[in-house]
């Protein structure tokens, strides 16, 4: 259940990035839970769509199951912290919207989607596990919000940087356990 704990907490940096953002340009405590509301549940939703569909193909690819799961977690890593040392999208955004909150929650969970695949792998409930990994991004993205208003947004980078680098770091321990 430790590795469930870690992924959640790696994949919710990149909500908790953006939820950074958002505070930094404003800070009310119904941002912060729209924030959570809207970050948390589609970090839940995602995975388990990773999930079943990766159990739905396990069988054809189980021999190269450990490679893929490693693969996607190194890709998605990668890809975050690239993204941690670009410039984040909430420069962009000069009304946060409900509609502007649903592309954002669901650009920052694509990567929670191909994560879900290596929940095949783990032995856990994958259920609860999508319910942990919720419950920890909406925790994030509520805190980020307020974090945001503190710190402006240098901290917003290191926070996708860190969960990237989590996630290189759980696909080399798929690959080698």
């Amino acid at each position: 259940m430790i590795e469930v704990f870690i992924l959640a907490v790696a994949l919710s940096m990149d909500a908790f990035a953006v939820s950074i953002g958002l505070g930094a340009k404003k800070n009310t405590p119904n941002l912060a839970l729209k924030a959570g509301l809207y970050f948390g549940i589609f970090q839940a939703l995602m995975p388990l769509v990773g999930y079943l569909a990766g159990k739905g193909v396990l069988g054809w690819i189980a021999a190269y199951a450990n490679w893929i799961a490693f693969g996607l977690l190194v890709l998605i890593g990668a890809k975050m912290i690239y993204e941690g040392m670009q410039e984040g999208i909430e420069e962009d955004i000069s009304i946060i919207t409900n509609k502007m909150m649903l592309v954002l929650a669901v650009a920052t969970s694509i990567d929670a989607m191909a994560a879900g695949f290596s929940l095949t792998l783990l032995h856990a409930n994958p259920y609860i596990a999508c319910l942990v990994i919720g419950t920890i991004t909406f925790a994030f993205s509520v805190a980020g919000v307020f974090v945001g208003r503190r710190s402006g947004t240098w901290l917003e980078s290191k926070a996708e940087i860190f969960g990237g680098i989590v996630l290189i770091l759980m696909g080399i321990k798929i690959l080698v356990y």
